[in-house]
């Protein structure tokens, strides 16, 4: 079992807030040296000031997209907390079927993970646009920071347990059933612009605002002027009446944003 002095753990915790926003709590201690004690003997390393050392000088990026996993929970699966998706479909997309006039609709999942949003999110416009999907541009962009789960985003590629809580008709009209898994069809993966993209980054580099966005439990690993910053670089990129998606465990509060609440995780640019 390996051990993290005081000194390597501020030392941690300030390098993963400074650059990804992650609030290290010094509770999350035991946890960090198990997790990481297994990329310790995976490199033999010897020690975790080595490690930090490995960790700085990789240039790569590889070392830190495996820290940044380890840290986080990657657990997503399709339809999600379902009521967003429902609302999306009832109220969100009438609504911008009446009001985008150029049929150019743009919709960033950040933090996708392993791509089961933004592809259930992708499910929900193909069904909602049916044949008068090909008048609209409605590709989804979907972002994370790290490299190994926007692999398997690609891929798209998930077992019969993450599929399950899918309608049957989803699974013959937008998968592929093979020995490994369920691949999503190139149909639906043409309509996914899969990115890698720190939301830590000073500013947005995106040209056109979009009218939603996706950022579900995420922020719950960053603390409250983390998450007042990325909320105010997130309105700064939505259009008027644009909708933003957080989880269902994080919330915002009226002095954190001038966002409108509109439903339990679901807020308005007005």
């Amino acid at each position: 079992m390996f051990s993290i002095s005081d000194h390597e753990f501020k030392q941690l915790a300030s390098y993963i807030k400074n650059n990804y926003g992650i609030d290290l709590k010094d509770e999350k201690r035991a946890m960090i040296e198990g997790r990481l004690g297994k990329i310790l003997l995976q490199n033999r390393i010897s020690n975790f000031s080595d490690y930090l050392d490995y960790v700085f000088s990789d240039r790569t990026g590889e070392a830190v997209s495996t820290l940044i996993n380890k840290i986080t929970t990657n657990h997503t699966y399709f339809m999600r907390e379902p009521s967003h998706f429902f609302f999306m479909r009832d109220k969100v997309l009438p609504e911008l079927k009446k009001s985008v006039k150029n049929k150019d609709l743009r919709i960033w999942s950040a933090g996708c993970s392993t791509g089961e949003e933004p592809y259930t999110i992708a499910f929900i416009i193909d069904e909602f646009f049916g044949m008068e999907k090909a008048l609209w541009d409605a590709k989804i962009l979907a972002t994370d920071i790290s490299a190994r789960v926007l692999k398997e985003a690609v891929k798209g590629v998930y077992s019969g347990e993450k599929v399950a809580s899918l309608p049957p008709e989803w699974l013959k009209k937008y998968f592929i059933k093979h020995e490994s898994g369920y691949e999503v069809t190139d149909r639906i993966k043409n309509e996914v612009i899969f990115r890698k993209f720190n939301l830590m980054d000073r500013t947005l580099p995106f040209k056109k605002k979009f009218h939603v966005i996706f950022c579900r439990n995420v922020m719950i690993y960053f603390d409250k002027q983390t998450k007042i910053e990325l909320v105010k670089k997130f309105y700064d990129v939505m259009e008027y009446g644009a909708y933003l998606f957080i989880g269902h465990s994080e919330s915002l509060y009226g002095e954190e944003t001038a966002l409108k609440y509109i439903m339990p995780s679901v807020y308005r640019k007005e």
